[in-house]
């Protein structure tokens, strides 16, 4: 008997089934995506894809972009703030600001004041 999955053909995030272990029946060995079992090859390894972005790691006030779907590189999303499109962090959210008193809410002889300038934090300004 040959189990050719016994030298780990398929490689990370991958599972290997060989149907038939015998020396007479090679390259039948089947490779299975872990998170996508739709996606599964006879012979070879599978092209696995993982989006990390598909679980909304940046939160609230964030767009996400995963540069490369590999399951080979992963923490490699980037987190990019609604508010200002430079404010970028890789692999988590980034630290976004947003001064709800910058557009002058309150008008014209009044004060506005932003205790919380965060995305997260919205109508909590005051005008006095």
């Amino acid at each position: 008997e040959k189990d050719e999955c016994s030298t780990a053909p398929c490689g990370a995030g991958q599972t290997c089934a060989d149907p038939n272990p015998s020396p007479a029946s090679l390259k039948d060995f089947t490779c299975t995506c872990d998170k996508d079992t739709s996606v599964q090859t006879t012979g070879t390894p599978a092209t696995c894809e993982v989006d990390e972005c598909a679980t909304t790691p940046c939160g609230m006030g964030q767009s996400c972009t995963d540069p490369n779907l590999s399951y080979a590189s992963q923490h490699d999303f980037v987190c990019t703030c609604d508010s200002d499109k430079s404010i970028t962090k890789i692999d988590g959210p980034a630290t976004c600001s947003k001064d709800e008193c910058s557009t002058d809410p309150c008008g014209a002889g009044q004060t506005c004041a932003d205790p919380n300038p965060s995305p997260t934090s919205l109508k909590d300004f005051t005008c006095t």
